[in-house]
């Protein structure tokens, strides 16, 4: 089998300072015989000089749309939108299976180029369980942005922080809410609570087993509500503009950790477009007023932390590449997403 060459690309979105692999993992990687090819990036949150330090290539920022067509393209968020053709096989978020906005214009490049996408999202185990995630750090960042924008005290333009002084800005707002967070019991859901307890916050924690027959008026009851529930098939939605309307709600704060805008299977189809650093909350209704957060990279702001956690669980899997059967997932969720896509086109399946 041809020995496996990594290439982690520099991210174009200039708000992006995470990554999906920290030096200290690349190292094990090059001791284990991957090659490691490493973009230079100026907003990446270590530098290129680490990587080298521990036995990675470095190389120029976008150089990989000219890689080796064998090596792997390691990153987080979007690609840019050349080159029109995608060869490679390329590891990253690509939100392109559930009918977001321009998931169809994706997969066609990968079709056209041969390429291959192992959403990262979709790297499971047997049981459908993501194996990495950055949702712990999604939800505390989420859930932090939340309370210090509900008690006035949330400036923007955000920028990236970490957790040791965003923890100071939350005990120094500390106080009674009342909270809600949905989808408690997952990692978005844990980080959120972590989040808002050290604010001194104890939330209403909503599950499965709440959500199944949701009580509306008891959810509009609260004053800040942090969704972190992201889903796979159709749900009935948490909110509805019906429900923003309504004249006794108390809820004043949403913040949308899984801003899953676009997507037909959005929780909270109450808003369509996410909000960003430079513009954090949005004003969804005025007269009791509703404030929106809903930032698609919400670890980024905590890039150090995130990065690390997320690193450690993915470079086993870096290291196991094509062997587990995690990749094997992966490659049949990109192939039955091309098919689908063809059958839509009016194409034959076996094209």
């Amino acid at each position: 089998m041809t020995a496996l060459h990594l290439w982690l690309r520099h991210e174009t979105r200039p708000t992006e300072r995470r990554t999906p692999l920290v030096p200290s993992d690349a190292r094990r990687l090059v001791d284990a015989g991957v090659t490691v090819t490493v973009e230079d990036s100026p907003q990446r949150v270590f530098p290129a000089k680490e990587y080298e330090a521990v036995g990675c290539r470095l190389a120029e920022p976008g150089s990989w749309v000219t890689a080796p067509r064998d090596a792997v393209i390691l990153g987080l968020k979007e690609l840019p939108d050349q080159p029109p053709e995608l060869i490679h096989r390329h590891v990253f978020f690509g939100h392109a299976y559930k009918g977001q906005p321009g998931a169809a214009a994706l997969l066609r490049r990968f079709r056209a180029g041969g390429g291959t996408l192992l959403d990262l999202e979709y790297l499971v185990d047997d049981t459908g369980r993501r194996l990495v995630a950055f949702g712990f750090w999604a939800g505390y960042v989420g859930a932090a942005l939340a309370l210090l924008h509900h008690r006035d005290r949330l400036a923007a333009p955000l920028r990236p922080t970490a957790k040791e002084e965003l923890d100071e800005r939350l005990r120094a707002v500390a106080g009674e809410a009342r909270a809600l967070v949905i989808g408690a019991l997952g990692r978005s859901g844990r980080g959120a609570r972590t989040a808002l307890m050290v604010a001194g916050v104890d939330p209403t924690c909503w599950d499965l087993a709440e959500t199944r027959d949701l009580d509306r008026p008891a959810l509009l009851d609260h004053e800040l509500m942090v969704n972190t529930v992201l889903t796979t098939r159709p749900v009935p939605p948490f909110l509805t503009d019906k429900d923003l309307d309504d004249p006794g709600r108390r809820l004043r704060t949403v913040c949308d950790v899984t801003a899953d805008v676009g997507s037909p299977l959005n929780l909270l189809p109450v808003y369509d477009t996410p909000t960003d650093w430079e513009h954090p909350v949005r004003r969804l209704r005025e007269g009791p007023g509703l404030d929106l957060i809903a930032i698609d990279n919400l670890p980024s702001l905590l890039p150090l932390e995130a990065s690390t956690d997320f690193s450690a669980g993915l470079t086993p899997l870096l290291a196991d590449f094509e062997v587990g059967g995690a990749w094997g997932r992966c490659r049949e969720r990109f192939d039955t997403a091309v098919r689908e896509l063809r059958s839509g086109e009016g194409e034959s399946s076996d094209v």
